[in-house]
Order: structure tokens, then C-alpha cells, then sequence
């Protein structure tokens, strides 16, 4: 029987047996050291440690697969998909070379109309401004074997809209994606996790084949495409409420 799981990743240990039931998604945000007046801390993972996580996994024997790979039954048997949410530069100058050194390959999620500019959406809420990638560094981070995919236009709430403007996010963010880049953008990821049967529905509309949700535990074959699981990536602590509490607060902004 299998012990109760961390909400969150740190380490490899506390996982093993978890993630021998399933393809984990691991999300992160902000690969950089986390500035003073950060109110969102766990969502910052310093370089040194991010490269220590993916070397844990690598010495493991896990190999870095795709969205399009993580349901299919014939994928390796230690696997892990690896996503980043809104676009950060900083995760584009910390984290291309360790995963180039141990070759794995990730996701970044794309804000379209922040591209360039800064977390907007963040600093509404008090945040420290982090600055995004603009379209040329968006064509580095393709340019060394990754993929992207959409996180709306402008990190929209999307169960605060209406249908009609919940699909313009979902399907002006994609074809946008598509026009700028020339690559097929299958692979959608809700703001803050929010969602509901009907903005699912969209989703699948506008010709995604998965999206991801903030929802903890591994994906099998059973998981629905459009509500992907993932464990978020953070620094260890012990202060265990507190960790809970902040999770809390970034999901219901």
C-alpha cells in the first residue's frame, strides 16, 4: 500500500514509490534566487538546487518525456514530464544547461501578450516584477529542443469569464503561439489551475490534446488529457503549514 504523498517535490525519495504507478509532471516557475519582498516563495527554485533535482532524477534512471508521450502506455517505465508556467527568463538563463547536460527537454508555458514585459498578473497581488521572455529568447528556448504551449494571453482566470472570453484566451493565445513560432502548440496549461467542466470543453475545442491542472499525484493512461496532475517543484522546508498556506493563496488568487 502506498504511504501518502508530499503536496509538493523536493526531493526524489519521498516520490519513488509514487512514481512508479504513473508518469509524474513536475511544475515549476521561477528558476532563480528568490529577491527580497518575494511574497510567492515557494515558487522560486534557486539554479543550484534545480540542477541538483534533475541530476537526482537522471542518476535514477528517469528520462524527461513529452505531454504527447506521458499517457501513452508505451512510454518508458521511468519517466517525467517537465513544465514551466508564464515564461520567465530566468528559466531560460538557469535551467537550458543542466537540462542540456543530462538531456531532458521541458514545456514552457507562454503568457502571449506579456511576452517581453513583466508578471503583471503577479504584481497586481503585491509579487516583485520578474521579467518574461520576449519572442527572440521564446526562440532560443525552441531552438535547444523544447516545446511550448499556452497559458492564455494574459493569465486570465479563466472560470471568471465568460465562455466567450474564456475562448478567445484559449484560442487567440494558440494561434498566436502558432503564427510567431511556426510550431503546432498542442499542450495547454490552465492560470492558477483554474478550471471547470466547461472551459475543459473549450479547450479541447480549440485543438489541444492535453492540458495542466495544479492537482497533485501521477498520470496513467486513465487520467483525463485535460486535467493533467502535477506536483509542484519547491526548496525543502519544514514549516509544513506554511507551505500548505502559501499554495493555498497562489491557487486562489
Amino acid at each position: 500500500m502506498l504511504e501518502s504523498t508530499p503536496e509538493y517535490y523536493s526531493s526524489l525519495e519521498p516520490f519513488r514509490e509514487h512514481f512508479a504507478a504513473g508518469t509524474p509532471i513536475l511544475m515549476y516557475h521561477k528558476i532563480g534566487i528568490r529577491p527580497a519582498g518575494a511574497r510567492f516563495r515557494g515558487l522560486y527554485v534557486s539554479p543550484r538546487l534545480f540542477a541538483k533535482q534533475m541530476r537526482e532524477l537522471k542518476e535514477a534512471g528517469f528520462e524527461a518525456v513529452s505531454l504527447s508521450q506521458a499517457l501513452r502506455p508505451a512510454r518508458p517505465k521511468a519517466s517525467f514530464v517537465l513544465t514551466f508556467d508564464d515564461g520567465f527568463k530566468n528559466v531560460l538563463r538557469n535551467a537550458i544547461e543542466p537540462m542540456r547536460e543530462l538531456g531532458f527537454t521541458a514545456i514552457e508555458f507562454i503568457v502571449t501578450n506579456l511576452m517581453g514585459k513583466l508578471n503583471d498578473w503577479d504584481i497586481r497581488d503585491g509579487e516583485v516584477p520578474e521579467r518574461l521572455m520576449d519572442e527572440a529568447e521564446v526562440r532560443d528556448w525552441l531552438a535547444a529542443g523544447h516545446e511550448i504551449g499556452s497559458h492564455t494571453r494574459a493569465h486570465s482566470r479563466l472560470t471568471r469569464l465568460s465562455l466567450r472570453d474564456a475562448a478567445e484566451e484559449i484560442t487567440a493565445s494558440k494561434k498566436r503561439l502558432e503564427d510567431t513560432f511556426g510550431v503546432p502548440i498542442r499542450h495547454f496549461c490552465y492560470p492558477y489551475g483554474d478550471t471547470n467542466p466547461a472551459v475543459e470543453d473549450l479547450v479541447a475545442q480549440a485543438g489541444y490534446e492535453t492540458a495542466c491542472t495544479t492537482l497533485t499525484g501521477v498520470n496513467t493512461p486513465e487520467t483525463p488529457p485535460f486535467g493533467l496532475r502535477r506536483y509542484l517543484a519547491r526548496y525543502p522546508s519544514r514549516r509544513i503549514k506554511t507551505i500548505r498556506d502559501g499554495i493555498a493563496l497562489w491557487r486562489s488568487r
